[in-house]
């Protein structure tokens, strides 16, 4: 195990309930248990989080490298869609 560090937290009244419960409850055995699982779930979504804007940038940098083409107007939308499931059906 990495070297413990002893700090202090001030909680709202409302989490040091919630604190208190999860150890009285026997989820588990100390505050510090309860703080290291919340701290390590805020990890897992920050990182969750920072893939999904990484994703998004990717998508973004894709769109724009395949090129701008103006909105034409849903009439040509449609006949190029059509066009294109005409090739698929071929």
């Amino acid at each position: 195990m990495s070297k413990v560090e002893k700090i202090s937290i001030a909680l709202t009244d409302e989490m040091l309930a919630s604190v208190k419960d999860a150890v009285a409850s026997g989820d588990y055995a100390t505050s510090s248990e309860v703080i290291r699982h919340a701290l390590r779930d805020w990890k897992r979504e920050r990182t969750r989080e920072a893939d999904a804007i990484a994703e998004v940038r990717r998508l973004i940098a894709d769109a724009d490298a395949s090129g701008y083409e103006p909105y034409t107007g849903m009439d040509e939308i449609k006949a190029e869609g059509r066009r294109r499931l005409a090739e698929m059906q071929k």
